[in-house]
């Protein structure tokens, strides 16, 4: 769901730094041959994540959902000299096809990318992240919240994509599917956390931008 009218969308992209011409050949192979598409950052929301990597200027970046590597590589243009970003997928299918473009890119030694479930990964990692960046299985969200909250850097980031869900959010009679009501819940976790302060931008389908405080 697009929360602004087409033109004007259009216009914005257009008066928005472009994507690298390899996140451009990325952002067409997805779309011609990956199951989904709709699932990629894509330029604006991609150019969103590296706009907002480059103000913090991370050291340590966790990415829960991969898809195919695209919102990674934008994240990364923003690490410092001695950086990483890890990034977890459950999907071994698109293992081979990730890993072309992550070998491809200039961030090729700082992405560390894994096949792996989030849930009994993230438990083990003795790391501390400046950023973190949920955009996997719905359903899990809440739980990713409270893994990874621990790991986060006071003054780091928690950003969660997906959270207005084509606008069904605001569904408030009939039947609510699963997914709905817990992004609902999520979203009104992170409003009544007090450890962070937050913003939920209606950019695509929503980013929830949470701040350790």
């Amino acid at each position: 769901m697009e929360f602004i009218d087409q033109a004007l969308d259009d216009y914005c992209c257009a008066h928005t730094t472009a994507e690298s011409a390899l996140l451009a050949k990325l952002n067409r192979d997805t779309h011609v041959n990956i199951l989904q598409p709709r699932m990629l950052s894509g330029h604006f929301q991609g150019r969103l994540l590296s706009m907002l990597s480059k103000m913090i200027r991370p050291e340590r970046i966790l990415e829960i959902g991969t898809y195919t590597g695209y919102s990674a590589l934008c994240m990364a243009e923003g690490l410092t000299e001695n950086g990483k970003i890890i990034t977890l997928d459950i999907n071994a299918q698109l293992e081979d096809f990730v890993r072309s473009y992550i070998a491809e890119s200039e961030y090729g030694s700082k992405i560390d990318y894994r096949i792996c479930n989030a849930m009994e990964e993230i438990p083990t990692m003795n790391e501390q992240f400046d950023l973190v960046f949920i955009d996997a299985d719905k359903m899990n969200y809440i739980h990713y919240y409270n893994l990874v909250f621990d790991k986060v850097k006071p003054g780091g980031y928690i950003f969660s994509d997906n959270v207005l869900w084509s606008g069904k959010v605001l569904q408030t009679e009939g039947k609510i599917d699963k997914d709905t009501q817990l992004l609902k819940a999520f979203n009104e976790l992170i409003q009544h956390d007090t450890r962070v302060e937050n913003i939920l931008l209606p950019i695509r389908d929503g980013i929830m931008i949470a701040r350790k405080k």
